[in-house]
């Protein structure tokens, strides 16, 4: 192992009540649209590219009205976790600081571009991070992403820890081992290694 890759939803902080409230309050006073949006709502939803979810929120509307919505949710996130930071899971940061001591640490997210930079902004942990790639640079699957971002750091064999199927079933097609927090909002049944709490991977790794 030369490295690590870290999901950020569910797996390093859960920004759904924040992000719900903004996208709730957007949706609700600029858009005018009658839609309720929760953190539970969320939950089920993150982990999926952007049009993904877009699709599943507004399916009467056409895919360039989608996309112009979600857009405009993000903007208004992204303001909102600037202004307040989501709530970071336990004893991350020592975590961080440990395992960035040992190996070089990385993230790569389906989220759009941006919301990465937010993250390190608001929690003030880009310092334990050496680089990122999100859907919203690559427009690529979750495994085509971990791949570029290891062609363009020269990683040859990472370990990813997340939190959803999606992410174990994406280092499945990288042919990457995968660490599953089982702290945040999915269910891998059969995961490579399993973590409760993110200083669980001091000892695991």
């Amino acid at each position: 192992m030369d490295s690590i890759i870290f999901d950020v939803d569910g797996t390093l902080w859960d920004s759904t009540e924040i992000v719900a409230k903004s996208w709730d309050s957007y949706l609700h006073d600029k858009e005018h649209m009658n839609i309720s949006i929760t953190a539970e709502r969320l939950m089920g939803l993150f982990g999926q590219p952007l049009p993904a979810i877009a699709a599943q929120l507004f399916p009467d509307v056409p895919e360039s009205e989608q996309l112009r919505i979600i857009d405009g949710c993000c903007q208004a996130e992204h303001e909102a976790l600037l202004e307040t930071c989501a709530p970071l899971y336990e004893n991350l940061e020592e975590t961080l600081k440990y395992l960035s001591e040992k190996y070089p640490l990385y993230i790569v997210s389906n989220c759009q571009a941006g919301y990465i930079e937010v993250f390190l902004k608001s929690s003030g942990l880009g310092k334990y991070f050496k680089g990122h790639l999100c859907f919203g640079d690559t427009g690529m699957e979750k495994n085509d992403t971990i791949l570029r971002l290891m062609e363009i750091h020269h990683l040859e064999s990472p370990i990813y820890v997340g939190d959803t199927m999606g992410d174990f079933l994406s280092c499945q097609k990288a042919n990457i081992p995968f660490i599953f927090a089982s702290y945040g909002f999915g269910d891998v049944p059969e995961p490579d290694f399993q973590i409760s709490c993110p200083l669980d991977l001091t000892a695991l790794l």
